[in-house]
């Protein structure tokens, strides 16, 4: 069995990397530099697995309008307040992408050790959809600690928990109120004022 482990950053993944291979584990590249890749044997719920344990960086996706209304003439400001949304994974972090979908694609299992808090679960569930889009048949876990020590690390790996949909969808939540109300009233604003007053042509009022 190989298993796919994903941590929140890089120095989360080497240290829980360092204590479930007791310091034995072999690093390698991944695809983005700052994101490398540990590979280790470790018994997981009885079975013997292939460990490999990589990180994100954070939030790995976006959310902003489809592009026909990301230009500030393109509709009424008020029109963003129930314009279409999508999430998509910037540029700057497809090399993070490309090393999630080719560790994804030789697994069974993914492990999310992003941070115990609802954002860590919103990054849970973003990576989930990345790694999903390349293997569909994963089987996802969730490992939950509050210290990087050995005593939570091999309890949180023993205990693993499905990911909290719920306390994902409340950061979606808040991330679609602040992007609606941040553009709407910034170009409403914006053109607002740039049409009473002269030399803010090329200003942007938040």
């Amino acid at each position: 069995m190989r298993v796919l482990h994903v941590a929140e950053k890089p120095s989360v993944a080497k240290e829980i990397a360092s204590i479930l291979s007791r310091n034995s584990a072999r690093r390698r590249d991944g695809e983005s530099k700052y994101n490398c890749i540990y590979e280790f044997p470790f018994e997981l719920q009885g079975q013997n697995a292939n460990m490999v344990i990589t990180s994100v960086s954070g939030h790995i996706m976006e959310m902003d309008t489809v592009p026909q209304y990301r230009n500030w003439n393109s509709c009424d400001p008020v029109f963003l307040f129930e314009a279409p949304l999508i999430k998509y994974v910037p540029d700057r972090n497809d090399a993070m992408k490309r090393t999630l979908q080719r560790e994804s694609r030789g697994c069974q299992r993914l492990v999310l050790w992003l941070d115990c808090d609802r954002e860590g679960e919103n990054i849970s569930f973003e990576v989930i959809d990345i790694c999903k889009e390349a293997n569909p048949r994963l089987t996802v876990m969730r490992a939950r600690f509050s210290a990087l020590i050995p005593k939570d690390i091999f309890h949180a790996v023993n205990n693993l928990v499905a990911p909290n949909q719920k306390d994902s969808d409340a950061v979606e939540a808040r991330q679609e109120i602040d992007l609606r109300i941040g553009a709407a009233f910034t170009r409403f604003q914006t053109k607002r004022l740039q049409s009473k007053f002269s030399g803010l042509e090329e200003s942007i009022i938040s």
